[in-house]
């Protein structure tokens, strides 16, 4: 095992021995080819004639987009091939070496930059050697971390698709010393990035014309068209954005004695504010065009505000003062009427109150009855006085409208008259007030002011519950509005970008 070994040492000796024996014809190259070479030459045969380069490029990565400063980070492999006069030999005299590396502030290279460079030393290529064949072939493919200038349209942000320029050419050498000719991007090595797609990389050669100057300058410009994935945003903006604006409808579900109504709508407003800043953080300070997720937010912010301000006409109606201004008759048409027929809306305890109004003629037979026998009643001793006065007062007829105590619906009640004193005392008799009991004179009066008081308050209530009606009226209007403005907005907005279907197509169900 030992003598294999060391056979094996041997071997690669002198395998090594061969190869810096061939090392000398190319150190002998190195010194022929640099004994009168200058680099500040340009090489070509005659000077009359244009060098021609062959530019392309890798994209390996995209780094990042900075919306905020306009910045677009690649990562690129620069692809330069250009043929040079002065490098040329012939592979016979030169055993073994068909190629040799150069650095690249040995030889001549083109002056290639990045015009739209946004980087602090501008050139962001890594300077590399450059391969030189026999026939003076030379490539040069310097790496870099490219940051280019790009405008960055966050028009329809989320759903936006971006196109950023690279522009590439000469810094020194016009069209008629240099002529680019372009090389397809090559993107097979494409590292995917977590927030585009990467769609194309066309390119195309440009030529301009200076003031300055009659001869072209040719640049080679390739476009980094992407598109933005959305579902991050999607999970994290539009659909609790949507949740909250959801939430805002319910608004005009609570009812309007739990005290919650204003508060659940500032809540939802400020929410809403809170992401609306997430938002402005992201996108860049410009006056140009407003970011579609921004429209979003500003339409549900507003709705949301008009919710709020609807609700606060909502609590007025609820809690409205009985003893102020009456409903007025266009109000009480236009909701209790017209508005609560369109919302199949009815009254609580409307029903009930529509039998009981039915039988308001058998009610009135009845009272007569009563009358015609407190008035017989009423020659009797003064012992049934006190009853005649009871069933006097149960004798008056339902003149005066009022309300059911829980409806609001306009029935008969019992409503006071002029002359029912009379109904008290004996008919056809005047009898001095000194005949008459003082106990039985206190219990009248009394009996009178709990009447006046029940009807006052039956009054009372009768304009609170047609306040208390319209005010739902108003919930109701106001919650099928705000729904069908707020779904028609949210399609509207979302869908108006050029590619939603393919976002959420691509994003979201696969």
């Amino acid at each position: 095992m030992d003598l294999l070994n060391f056979l094996l040492f041997l071997s690669v000796t002198a395998l090594t021995v061969e190869v810096s024996l061939q090392g000398a014809n190319q150190r002998r190259l190195y010194k022929d080819l640099m004994a009168d070479y200058n680099p500040l030459e340009r090489p070509v045969v005659n000077d009359s004639q244009t060098l021609t380069v062959h530019f392309g490029l890798t994209l390996m990565q995209i780094m990042d987009v900075d919306e905020k400063n306009q910045v677009l980070t690649t990562n690129i492999w620069l692809q330069l091939h250009w043929n040079d006069y002065y490098l040329q030999w012939n592979t016979s005299d030169y055993p073994g070496v068909s190629n040799v590396r150069f650095p690249d502030h040995l030889i001549w290279k083109p002056d290639i930059l990045l015009y739209n460079s946004a980087d602090e030393r501008f050139d962001a290529a890594f300077h590399t050697n450059i391969l030189v064949n026999s026939s003076g072939s030379c490539s040069y493919i310097p790496p870099g971390i490219f940051k280019s200038s790009c405008y960055i349209d966050v028009r329809w942000f989320p759903f936006d698709v971006q196109r950023c320029d690279l522009k590439f050419g000469s810094w020194t050498y016009g069209g008629w010393s240099l002529d680019l000719k372009m090389l397809q991007a090559d993107t097979t090595g494409y590292i995917a990035n977590v927030e585009w797609d990467l769609v194309e990389v066309p390119g195309q050669t440009n030529q301009r014309f200076y003031d300055c100057c009659e001869e072209p300058y040719p640049d080679v410009t390739f476009t980094v068209v992407m598109r933005r994935r959305t579902l991050y945003y999607g999970l994290n903006l539009l659909i609790p954005c949507v949740l909250i604006s959801t939430l805002a409808l319910l608004v005009f579900l609570l009812p309007a004695d739990s005290g919650e109504k204003i508060s659940l709508g500032i809540t939802v407003l400020l929410s809403l504010t809170v992401f609306m800043l997430l938002v402005a953080e992201i996108m860049p300070a410009t006056s140009d065009s407003v970011p579609l997720i921004a429209q979003y937010f500003a339409t549900t912010m507003v709705i949301v505000g008009l919710s709020v301000i609807a609700t606060v006409l909502v609590l007025q109606y609820h809690h409205h003062d009985p003893d102020g201004s009456k409903m007025p008759k266009w109000t009480r048409v236009i909701l209790l009427n017209w508005c609560a027929w369109f919302l199949r809306m009815k009254r609580p305890g409307e029903e009930r109150v529509r039998s009981a109004c039915h039988n308001k003629a058998a009610r009135s037979s009845l009272t007569s009855m009563d009358l015609n026998a407190a008035t017989s009643a009423s020659q009797s001793t003064n012992g049934n006085m006190l009853y005649v006065g009871v069933r006097g007062l149960e004798s008056i007829p339902y003149s005066t409208a009022a309300t059911s105590p829980d409806s609001g619906v306009l029935c008969g009640r019992v409503g006071g008259r002029a002359g029912e004193d009379e109904l008290l005392l004996p008919a056809g008799h005047n009898p001095p007030v000194g005949n008459v009991e003082p106990e039985l004179v206190k219990i009248l009066d009394e009996v009178r002011y709990i009447a006046k008081r029940f009807r006052d308050q039956d009054e009372d209530e009768s304009v609170c519950n047609e306040w208390k009606f319209a005010a739902s009226v108003i919930d109701r209007l106001c919650l099928m509005a705000f729904s069908l403005f707020t779904i028609l907005c949210t399609i509207g907005i979302l869908m108006s970008a050029p590619n939603f279907v393919e976002a959420i197509s691509k994003d979201f169900f696969t």
